[in-house]
């Protein structure tokens, strides 16, 4: 992350006395805006919302690594599993907000420069897990995410995505062909390129409590979701180097 140059952009305060669920959107390839601006001091995260704590949800596998785990705890990350989002979603009196990058590690594979694919047309786990726990929805746009890294072509149907979607499935974690910089010359390396990120956070969509919600009441928050999100990007995009005739697109 050392060449990458993230900010932080607030659209709307988070009130301290409720919990929320911050949908980040793309993965990209190594989730450097999440981590840099919800995992360290760097951007400004305190200061710009104060009362609240926050955690990122990153894939249980690497919390079985040693050391790294260790690390990984102590930026505030916590496993992507149900059982550890929801531990933090119970505290009753608010001020306790994840993070979750919806698209998870198979909208890795689509993180190319200048594309706008955001897999989550068929992610609703979240949505469910906000309506049981009331917790706030609050949808995230990092400009710049795809950006930072080159990756080898591999469009859906060809021999290479083939071989990453079923190493994916195997392992859970998916295996990006990526490639940037060295540390002295820019041909080639593994440095991230010198690109900002923008992390534009979004206003927070009202979820009330419901321990059962219908299939119809589910389908309706995550349109709700995609239209704000959708609107998110559209109102800034303009800020940030997007065409005014570049959409976000649902897979």
């Amino acid at each position: 992350m050392f060449s990458v140059f993230p900010q932080l952009v607030k659209t709307a305060d988070l009130d301290p006395r409720h919990n929320y669920i911050l949908g980040f959107h793309p993965h990209g390839v190594l989730v450097a805006g999440a981590f840099t601006n919800f995992c360290t001091y760097a951007t400004g995260f305190p200061q710009l919302f104060p009362g609240l704590t926050i955690y990122l949800l990153m894939l249980p596998l690497w919390f079985r690594a040693p050391f790294f785990r260790d690390y990984v705890m102590c930026a505030g990350l916590i496993p992507s599993d149900k059982e550890s989002a929801s531990y933090v979603l119970r505290k009753r009196r608010g001020g306790r907000a994840i993070v979750i990058a919806v698209g998870g590690a198979p909208e890795a594979l689509d993180a190319h420069p200048g594309t706008f694919n955001v897999l989550l047309a068929n992610k609703k786990g979240f949505i469910k897990m906000a309506m049981e726990h009331g917790a706030h929805l609050v949808p995230v746009f990092s400009f710049g995410e795809n950006e930072v890294y080159d990756q080898v072509e591999n469009p859906r149907g060809t021999w290479l995505r083939w071989i990453q979607e079923r190493l994916q499935s195997i392992m859970g974690i998916s295996l990006p062909l990526f490639h940037a910089r060295g540390i002295f010359q820019y041909s080639f390396g593994l440095m991230p390129y010198r690109r900002p990120i923008y992390t534009v956070v979004g206003q927070p969509i009202k979820v009330e409590k419901k321990q059962k919600p219908t299939a119809e009441e589910l389908d309706a928050l995550h349109q709700l979701y995609m239209d704000k999100l959708s609107n998110l990007f559209d109102e800034h995009k303009g800020n940030y180097g997007v065409d005014k005739d570049v959409h976000l697109n649902f897979v």
